[in-house]
């Protein structure tokens, strides 16, 4: 069995581990990229949010993703009935980055991957991790190429960047739960034939169709749009009785008043996926050699499109302390890393349940808007979850439930004077 030697392997070539490699390469890391799968290749998650952009440009990827041309996103629309709540990144609290993108996964992801490559990083695809045994933070991973030959990967740390593909969480039991409950979601790509010029074509929307039932509308640069119903696994599942996804995606457009026009006669560019129950967990994020990041660690849910940005999050942070550590410093892992990143995902479990309950919906709706409610709320959408100079991060705990009681009190006092 042949033996290569790194001092970084990374598991994975989304955008975690092609920012994770980016950055260790930019500091004259040995590093090497191993990716199950053959590029492109179909995944969800196409609509950013602003926080990922810091990590790209950090990372020295943003050159070669702008030259792309993807849509630009400026901010996001909510629709529930004949109300309309409109963010615009722009206007937000803090700072940061105003645009993000949104884009086909399958010619972003082989971007990222294809400029991993031409900086020198050795990124081999269609190589699966069959095994990986740990001495302190030394460790040797068994892989099996596409020729199926297996060979030994040495390495002094390992950074796991796999995805849903959850590499480590499996072979080292790691699996956990999720806090929320279950959700899923069915979704494909459509040839937009019935897109309206201007904004309105290539606003990223999401239209309410039930408390906890939404419907995803991604436009795309290229005249396709990304179109996917979530909700409850039991609701998304009676959509079709059979489990027919184009039937059971068709049928949620058809519950769109804002959409069946523009989507409801259109053909489906592959046959719709079915993503059931998809958040996930794990009992640690990291180990003596290892870290894990983006989805192989925590996946909440799709509605603030928070995925890529504790993806890129994790994925820059755990390079930058794999850095230190491989330079002789000792590292705090729980405090630098865990405790990091859980407060961010606790920021956004707390607004991804608070959707579901119907009391975030109460805020971004209600009217007269708040200006500066928004401002603040828009900041934590955009994906600046640990400014703790914002009370909405801070306080994410209990200022939603707080403000959705007070605005449900004035509707009922309302309604009694009448």
């Amino acid at each position: 069995m042949s033996k290569e030697f790194v001092d970084v392997l990374v598991i994975g070539a989304g955008p975690s581990g092609c920012v994770s490699s980016s950055y260790l390469k930019k500091n004259n890391i040995n590093v090497k990229v191993v990716e199950k799968t053959k590029f492109p290749r179909l995944v969800v998650g196409e609509s950013l949010i602003p926080r990922v952009m810091d990590h790209f440009d950090e990372a020295g990827l943003f050159p070669a993703l702008d030259k792309m041309g993807f849509e630009k996103k400026l901010g996001a629309r909510f629709l529930r009935g004949d109300e309309v709540c409109i963010f615009d990144f722009s206007d937000k609290f803090g700072e940061g980055w105003n645009w993000t993108w949104q884009v086909p996964r399958a010619d972003f992801d082989n971007t990222l991957a294809q400029e991993v490559i031409n900086k020198g990083i050795d990124l081999e695809f269609e190589t699966e991790v069959i095994d990986i045994q740990f001495n302190g933070t030394d460790s040797v991973t068994t892989v099996k190429t596409k020729d199926g030959e297996t060979k030994e990967i040495h390495a002094k740390f390992v950074i796991d960047s796999s995805g849903y593909g959850r590499v480590l969480p499996r072979l080292l039991d790691l699996e956990k739960p999720s806090k929320l409950s279950p959700h899923s979601a069915i979704f494909s790509h459509v040839e937009d034939i019935n897109r309206e010029d201007g904004e309105e074509g290539t606003l990223i929307s999401f239209d309410i169709i039930e408390t906890e039932v939404w419907l995803w509308v991604i436009p795309f640069s290229n005249g396709n749009t990304s179109v996917g119903i979530v909700g409850p696994t039991d609701y998304i599942e009676k959509l079709s009785e059979n489990g027919n996804t184009a039937e059971a995606l068709r049928k949620a457009i058809s519950l769109s008043d804002y959409y069946v026009k523009r989507f409801g006669n259109v053909d489906f560019l592959f046959e719709p996926r079915h993503l059931k129950d998809y958040s996930c967990s794990v009992k640690q994020l990291f180990g003596d050699g290892y870290a894990l990041t983006g989805n192989a660690s925590e996946f909440l849910d799709p509605v603030f499109s928070s995925g890529m940005a504790f993806a890129t999050e994790s994925g820059m942070l755990a390079a930058k302390l794999a850095l230190r550590q491989l330079n002789g410093e000792k590292i705090d892992w729980q405090k630098e890393y865990t405790d990091y990143i859980l407060y961010g995902v606790d920021v956004f479990t707390t607004y991804v349940k608070e959707w579901y309950t119907g009391n975030l919906q109460e805020l971004f709706f209600h009217q007269p808007e708040n200006p500066d409610v928004k401002k603040k709320i828009c900041a934590v959408l955009a994906g600046y979850v640990w400014n703790k100079d914002n009370p909405f991060v801070k306080k994410h705990d209990s200022v939603i439930k707080n403000l959705a009681n007070l605005i449900k009190l004035e509707k009922q006092q309302q309604r009694e004077q009448l």
